[in-house]
């Protein structure tokens, strides 16, 4: 009997619009290794914090990327970044300092460069692992890491409804901020995606959006 095909899903989508919930649940659903580009910003973003550098010491931040190593570590269906050989807790990569500075850090192309191939790399690590496919989350995820996923597809959620579930996630960095420094990219990251708008859906609701053309795909 033939496998069924590799997928690759690309979830973008603005602060607290559902990314982690809804690629979590495809995950297990599907048993897709899951990638969430998110954590990896806020633990580079962590590492360099630990070795003193901030997002204005431009030379010091390319001095530090190129001293950090950059390896995975799959645990169950969670592809985890690794930064100098080990892991960063998760109580530290959402901390208040990690979450004042990452999107800062984010921005600077030579970060974001750094993580681009890693990030594409996963795909092959979720091969290796005989996982079904990849579900990444994260900013830019459709238009420049995977323009060629089989499914791509916009999470959105109304700016109020957003900051809410932020508040409840525990974080407090302001959702218009991160609009704003998303607006520059959101045209590009809308082309050719499926745009799913969940201020008034369930979890559940936005999952099956999505999972029913997938399950399509994955039909024998």
């Amino acid at each position: 009997m033939p496998r069924s095909p590799f997928l690759i899903v690309a979830i973008d989508g603005g602060a607290a619009s559902g990314k982690s919930s809804t690629s979590r649940t495809l995950s297990e659903r599907f048993h897709f290794l899951h990638a969430d580009t998110g954590s990896y910003y806020r633990a580079l973003t962590a590492e360099l914090l630990r070795r003193g550098v901030m997002p204005t010491d431009l030379p010091g931040v390319k001095t530090a990327l190129t001293a950090v190593t950059v390896t995975t570590r799959v645990t169950g269906r969670n592809a985890e970044i690794e930064l100098a050989g080990h892991t960063i807790p998760d109580a530290e990569i959402r901390s208040a300092e990690v979450t004042a500075h990452v999107a800062s850090f984010a921005a600077i192309p030579e970060v974001r460069s750094a993580l681009l191939d890693y990030q594409r790399s996963q795909a092959d690590t979720a091969r290796r692992h005989d996982f079904n496919g990849l579900v990444m989350e994260g900013r830019d995820i459709g238009s420049k890491i995977f323009p060629d996923a089989d499914f791509r597809f916009f999470l959105f959620a109304d700016p109020v409804e957003r900051a809410r579930r932020r508040e409840q996630q525990g974080l407090h960095d302001q959702v218009a901020r991160r609009d704003t420094l998303d607006r520059q990219r959101l045209e590009e990251s809308l082309q050719g995606a499926t745009v799913i708008d969940g201020t008034h859906l369930t979890l559940a609701e936005v999952v099956d959006k999505i999972a029913t053309p997938i399950a399509a795909r994955l039909a024998p």
